[in-house]
């Protein structure tokens, strides 16, 4: 979501006459995205902004700025104590970012924080590079109040774009030659526009170019629709991957959480996708992931069994996996943080080793089996391999041989561990 904003802040500036430079030394502005959901976020900011004060000794003149949730949350200590900066913008007022940085560079110190009920940025056209994927918000906000979560207070409420701006971005993106798009939203369960629902999106997203695959995120368990399951079974470019966060396996837990649903609502909505899935598209390895939160006020060490137990029944193939991180404005916030660092340590890293051998075993069974990937980028360990994913967002891992980035290919599967599969070889497919 913040690279996707991070793109309307460039449009924005971009439209109206700057240019971006890669060389630190060379800006006149230094603008930095921030994310308020954990602690550990807004810690790296801090050591971000103290390499700023650094290059503002070198460059007197230069205007630094701090974008986003952790902008709109943390506004008046930004500004008295990080001397270093000169203009705080919040997520519904990126419009105003040139305006700001105008007053800044004759002295003032700008904030523009003020949460919108209606701004959606639906007529910005976003600044990318050429490339393969792209980001699309399609809604902001959240309406939900989970009790851990901040986003509500730096974000506001929900409101979707209209369906048909969204259309007419992913036509462009597909005769700029991108092969994938992914739709963002806090809960993207709860577009509505209109008449129009997420899985009316989904499908109109889907038809305007069936080479061009189709990913979401983020689905809330409570508001995963039939309606919606159908959509993903009945369209073979929408791919076959949902990130469906559950964050504990304890009902006593999730209820102190707000989430709105039990566990076995969860486990039911899994086997579900997984029945219509198989039964349309004869695929059996529609894949998951999740979140989930370690050591939230109260969690017991049977509440803590009770996630594990969850993740061994639905063998999620990937997870987010934190420590639970008290947020102010939040009603956890008002919670006894009483579970201490050393316990949410142990029973975090539990849940990653237990993570990490179901993802193992769950690669190891696509040995020998063949998949189509769309080759992304170089991979990161070396310049002779490429680096694709298959539909169901598996990392493979493939010699260059022939092919180039954007296409798509057959692999085999040879070898894999708990995050990435490799094959020796692809074969490109004509679409």
């Amino acid at each position: 979501m913040n690279l996707a904003d991070t793109e309307i802040v460039q449009g924005v500036l971009n439209s109206t006459g700057y240019k971006f430079t890669n060389d630190i030394s060379q800006a006149d502005v230094v603008l930095v995205n921030t994310c308020a959901i954990r602690e550990h976020a807004e810690e790296r900011i801090y050591g971000r902004l103290g390499e700023f004060r650094h290059q503002k000794k070198q460059n007197p003149n230069l205007v630094v700025g701090v974008l986003g949730c952790m902008a709109e949350r943390l506004r008046k200590q930004l500004i008295e104590e990080e001397k270093v900066v000169d203009l705080i913008v919040g997520p519904d007022e990126y419009r105003r970012v040139p305006e700001l940085i105008e007053n800044a560079f004759v002295g003032e110190k700008g904030i523009a924080v003020r949460l919108s009920k209606t701004e959606t940025y639906d007529d910005i056209i976003p600044y990318r590079e050429d490339g393969i994927s792209a980001w699309i918000s399609v809604m902001r906000g959240c309406d939900k109040f989970c009790t851990f979560c901040v986003v509500p207070f730096t974000r506001g409420r929900e409101r979707s774009r209209p369906l048909e701006s969204i259309i007419d971005e992913v036509r462009l993106l597909s005769e700029r030659g991108f092969k994938e798009v992914n739709l963002l939203g806090q809960n993207v369960n709860s577009y509505q526009e209109g008449s129009f629902d997420f899985a009316d999106l989904l499908y109109a997203v889907s038809k305007v170019d069936k080479n061009m695959r189709v990913r979401f995120t983020t689905s809330h368990p409570q508001d995963l629709s039939d309606k919606l399951i159908q959509t993903i079974a009945e369209n073979d470019n929408i791919c076959n991957y949902i990130h469906l966060p559950v964050q504990s396996g304890s009902n006593r837990i999730l209820q102190l959480m707000n989430r709105t649903y039990t566990i076995e609502h969860f486990l039911n909505l899994v086997g579900e996708v997984r029945r219509i899935l198989w039964t349309r598209k004869q695929i059996p390895g529609v894949s998951f992931s999740t979140d989930i939160i370690s050591g939230f006020p109260t969690e017991t060490e049977e509440d803590h069994q009770m996630t594990l137990e969850v993740m061994k029944e639905v063998r999620f193939d990937g997870a987010f996996m934190f420590k639970y991180s008290a947020r102010e404005n939040t009603k956890a916030w008002g919670m006894s943080d009483d579970v201490s660092e050393e316990v949410k340590s142990k029973r975090l890293s539990e849940i990653i080793d237990l993570q990490q051998k179901i993802s193992y075993e769950i690669n190891q069974t696509l040995i020998g089996k063949t998949f189509e990937i769309l080759i992304e980028d170089l991979s990161k360990k070396s310049t002779d391999f490429y680096m694709g994913r298959t539909d169901t967002n598996k990392i493979v891992i493939v010699p260059k041989g022939e092919l180039q980035i954007g296409d798509y290919c057959l692999v085999k599967i040879d070898r894999a561990n708990s995050a990435t599969l490799f094959a020796s070889d692809g074969i490109k497919i004509e679409k």
